[in-house]
């Protein structure tokens, strides 16, 4: 057994398909025509502006889905207050939609091989809802949780990563950490976690790095 050793995942984008992978889904759940959502962060940042400003810090990743999210619901006719309210319209009951595949094999590979699990998230509960969790496929595998939600210390913030370090139970050095966000993998740096930038545009790259660093 190998629980000598971690993976740590940001949970949104890493664990999860992002929005941007699901605008198809997305207008179908809401009624709203093919191509009414138009922006795609990452995978055509010219078409996102917004996205470009919080890249450049001139906003932060809440306030970039806060926004996200009133849009989407000014299309359907409401007043949307909170990112929980656009995940769980735009993704329904069917948590499986969001679980990205390259997470689901690198989870499972994991925990056959007898690592450990945790996730270290910003928003968890914020954005996707205690009950969504509930339901989320593979959850109950990660041995540690640590979420801003309720901690409110929010990455790049070093606490956040010595919090789930000390919840393991383990030195820096046995562990590795997945963020798709520059600004949390220069935290990580700061304190000297091992780390995976990961690119949502290329998933499965990002998870056969991690992996091969805990030497699966």
């Amino acid at each position: 057994m190998n629980k000598d050793r971690a993976l740590i995942l940001d949970f949104g984008g890493v664990v999860t398909r992002t929005l941007f992978e699901t605008h198809e889904e997305t207008e179908t759940a809401l009624g709203l025509p093919r191509g009414t959502l138009t922006w795609r962060g990452p995978f055509d940042p010219a078409s996102d502006p917004l996205w470009v400003s919080m890249q450049r810090r001139e906003i932060t990743e809440r306030d970039y889905w806060m926004e996200r999210t009133r849009e989407v619901g000014r299309l359907v006719g409401e007043d949307w207050k909170d990112m929980k309210t656009f995940v769980q319209r735009a993704r329904g009951a069917d948590a499986e939609l969001v679980l990205r595949p390259q997470a689901r094999e690198a989870i499972l590979a994991v925990k056959q091989a007898g690592l450990r699990l945790a996730i270290l998230s910003n928003e968890l509960d914020l954005f996707y809802g205690v009950e969504f969790r509930s339901r989320f496929p593979l959850m109950e595998l990660f041995d540690v949780v640590v979420d801003a939600t309720y901690t409110g210390i929010l990455k790049p913030d070093p606490r956040a990563y010595e919090r789930v370090l000390a919840e393991l139970c383990l030195p820096r050095e046995a562990c590795v950490f997945v963020d798709d966000q520059k600004k949390n993998i220069e935290g990580a740096v700061a304190v000297g976690l091992p780390h995976v930038h990961f690119d949502v545009t290329q998933p499965a790259d990002g998870y056969a790095r991690a992996l091969s660093m805990l030497g699966l």
